[in-house]
């Protein structure tokens, strides 16, 4: 038998960590995730039971086996479906008066238009050129970026319109490139490049195989995901989105904040100074790391 559904009901314990008032904006509110298989996956999740009532999802991708280890869309009668169509479907389950617009591989070309139709974007891509798509347009529309680090941590950052984007604040090579013409080389770069900033600002380096993350680094094999991190993370981008919806004050700004759940610790990013003696060493270590055996 199937429970009569009303939005007040499925809200209502809600009510306490937000008021009514603020319950209903989130019922208005529009939130668009760029990839919804790991990270982002899990904010939409929590998202959608959080009462939100409007989203735009796309991906690229059909759900495989090895996503099933972190992913929350992914269980055995969703392998082998498109990523956002089988998200849109239990966000349905979840919510059955959400709007949830699907889109696929071209998503890129109705971007313009989302953007004049959301609030918030939550990047859950782990491609660079679509990254540098959704900062370049959210910029441009003077709209906020939810993001995380590739980490061994769960990780947030804030990007804010008047922000350095990632590919600024941490030196791509991409900067003021066409997308067109972003390179292998490019992409390598871009990856190291926030390696780097992972590994000066962090503990992640105690918390993984590093031989393994060399090889990930050197494009030997696949990134590894644990479900733990990986929902931990989507939580963290969840929070920030309802406090961004709701215009309450958070301590996440462009360069984060990692969550250290084994020590338990809040790792913020280091100052100038140690940033400045610890990155060259870090370079050269993810180069030993990096090197063939």
């Amino acid at each position: 038998m199937t429970a009569k559904f009303t939005y007040a009901e499925f809200t209502t314990r809600n009510i306490g960590f937000v008021t009514q008032a603020e319950q209903d904006r989130l019922r208005h509110s529009k939130v668009f995730v760029c990839g919804t298989g790991g990270m982002g996956g899990a904010a939409l999740m929590a998202l959608a039971r959080s009462g939100i009532g409007h989203f735009v999802v796309a991906d690229l991708d059909d759900f495989e086996i090895s996503n099933m280890n972190r992913q929350v869309f992914a269980f055995t009668d969703t392998v082998g479906r498109h990523k956002a169509e089988a998200s849109a479907d239990i966000i349905a389950r979840i919510n059955p008066e959400a709007t949830v617009e699907v889109l696929h591989a071209d998503w890129p070309k109705a971007l313009d238009r989302i953007v004049k139709d959301v609030q918030v974007i939550i990047n859950g891509t782990d491609d660079l050129v679509a990254s540098l798509q959704l900062y370049r347009a959210a910029r441009s529309a003077g709209l906020p970026v939810i993001d995380a680090y590739a980490s061994p941590l769960p990780s947030v950052y804030l990007t804010r319109p008047r922000d350095p984007m990632p590919e600024e604040r941490l030196g791509y090579p991409t900067i003021g490139k066409p997308l067109s013409t972003i390179t292998a080389k490019d992409r390598s770069a871009a990856f190291q490049a926030e390696a780097i900033h992972v590994l000066v600002h962090s503990s992640s380096r105690h918390h993984i195989d590093l031989d393994l993350a060399g090889e990930v680094a050197a494009g030997k094999r696949s990134r590894m995901s644990f479900a733990p991190m990986v929902i931990t993370t989507g939580m963290l981008m969840a929070y920030e989105t309802v406090a961004l919806l709701l215009e309450k004050p958070t301590g996440t700004d462009c360069r984060g904040w990692f969550f250290n759940p084994y020590r338990p610790a809040v790792e913020r990013p280091r100052n100038k100074l140690a940033e400045s003696v610890m990155k060259p060493i870090v370079r050269r270590f993810l180069e030993r790391m990096m090197r063939p055996s």
